[in-house]
């Protein structure tokens, strides 16, 4: 695999570049410490599976260099990195196609299980995007005309799954901690996307967000299988 690292303080460059080299022993890992030096990474040698952003660079955005890495590098998975993320930076991120956003306040563990499971084809989304979401399937104020999940035909057994969705759990994960089968699981993701009206599950968390539902909290996972003998 080929990753490649872009912030302006090299320290930061060498962290991120041994919890990705942690993660997948052997990876090429290439550094930028600009947008401009980035982009020019990204049209040079073989393509790169993920690109770790960080939203303040010397010559411009992270939010605003997403699209032209969608556009120029397509298939390439973007996490975008800041130690002043907030809920609307997230959401623009989510929204111009970045599959993770994580603040730079976290511990070391947090970012590789972050990685981790964007590298599993998940998408992570980072707690303080879904903090305000609270216990209860309601609507945010009772005079929102907002629809309700049940109103979008949501059953509970959803919600489940969409609590789990929003944390950025991919199906696997899922049929672990509900302990349901992989194509129930599938069917639960497409009725929600339907319901919702969107085609994706980064769509799914931001439709969410915005329709300001209170979810349930995700179900605990279950404990580890034994090995097999």
């Amino acid at each position: 695999m080929k990753f490649l690292v872009v912030d302006d303080h090299p320290l930061v460059r060498e962290a991120l570049a041994a919890v990705l080299l942690q993660l997948r022993p052997g990876a090429e890992v290439v550094q930028a410490a600009s947008a401009s030096a980035a982009l020019a990474a990204l049209r040079d040698g073989a393509a790169v599976d993920l690109v770790l952003l960080d939203l303040r660079l010397p010559d411009g955005s992270g939010l605003a260099l997403l699209p032209t890495i969608a556009a120029q590098s397509i298939g390439t998975a973007v996490v975008l990195l800041s130690g002043e993320l907030d809920r609307a930076t997230v959401q623009q991120a989510f929204a111009a196609g970045a599959v993770g956003c994580v603040p730079k306040t976290e511990p070391r563990e947090v970012l590789a299980s972050a990685l981790a499971l964007v590298l599993a084809g998940g998408v992570y989304v980072p707690p303080l995007a879904v903090q305000p979401l609270a216990t209860t399937v309601t609507p945010k104020t009772t005079d929102s005309k907002a629809p309700t999940p049940a109103e979008r035909g949501l059953t509970g057994r959803q919600l489940d799954v969409l609590a789990l969705l929003m944390q950025g759990k991919n199906n696997k994960l899922i049929c672990r901690a509900l302990g349901l089968a992989e194509p129930t699981v599938k069917n639960h993701v497409s009725a929600i996307l339907r319901a919702l009206g969107v085609d994706s599950r980064t769509e799914a968390v931001l439709a969410v967000t915005r329709l300001g539902w209170q979810l349930p909290p995700p179900p605990p996972s279950l404990p580890p299988s034994p090995p097999p003998r």
